[in-house]
């Protein structure tokens, strides 16, 4: 079994929680409240400019051409591609591109991309990889789910993001991830597979967290 194979298995009841969030199948059933859509776009926003960085730290962990070229079309692909679809639906939602800017991060946000930062980059290429793919690969599977609701594509709010973590595109830059993990893992000894799926663990929670806040649209306490 491939250790892909072996994270998918044995964390399906972490894993499910995110997809049966209510976040999740309010957004599929067209039923989400607007204000949270629109506070998880900001959070989201801010996420993705961490996430970018892992990226780029990819590229500088690997020694493979193929590896760094790939890397650096996954940051492409963030900063130009989902990136711009969070500002459009900014801009929908009548949010500002001050105020997108000036947006601060709640305490999941913070804490989540920190923890990915921190992981990559005082890790190894396999810790990145494991750190980063729970977001790609959860988000590929549940727009996929989605877009086999009736109508969710369409949706006037929502519709456009389940297009896009539906397309073949994204779940291609997500199968990559998942095999480069499986490269980077194979023959490894099983103490260093279950650190490496300590992190995907962790991370993992962290999507469910995500979920969560936005759902609550959670910030600061206030001072």
């Amino acid at each position: 079994m491939t250790f892909s194979g072996r994270l998918y298995d044995q964390l399906q009841p972490v894993w499910r929680r995110n997809h049966m969030h209510p976040f999740v199948q309010e957004m599929g059933a067209g039923t989400l409240n607007l204000e949270k859509f629109r506070f998880y776009m900001i959070q989201d926003y801010l996420y993705l400019k961490d996430y970018a960085k892992l990226f780029a730290l990819g590229a500088v962990k690997s020694d493979d051409l193929a590896v760094m070229g790939k890397f650096a079309a996954l940051l492409h692909s963030t900063l130009n591609e989902e990136m711009s679809l969070h500002r459009t639906y900014a801009a929908r939602f009548g949010i500002s591109k001050e105020e997108l800017e000036l947006a601060k991060p709640s305490p999941v946000t913070l804490a989540y991309t920190h923890y990915m930062l921190h992981t990559a980059q005082n890790g190894s290429l396999a810790d990145l990889t494991a750190a980063l793919l729970p977001c790609m690969w959860s988000y590929s599977e549940i727009g996929k789910e989605l877009s086999r609701v009736p109508g969710a594509s369409e949706h006037e709010y929502y519709g456009e993001w389940i297009k896009m973590y539906s397309s073949e595109e994204f779940g291609g830059l997500a199968q990559w991830c998942i095999e480069l993990l499986d490269q980077l893992t194979e023959g490894k000894p099983e103490s260093e597979l279950v650190r490496l799926e300590e992190i995907f663990l962790n991370t993992t929670r962290y999507e469910y967290l995500f979920w969560e806040m936005a759902y609550r649209m959670e910030g600061w306490p206030a001072e």
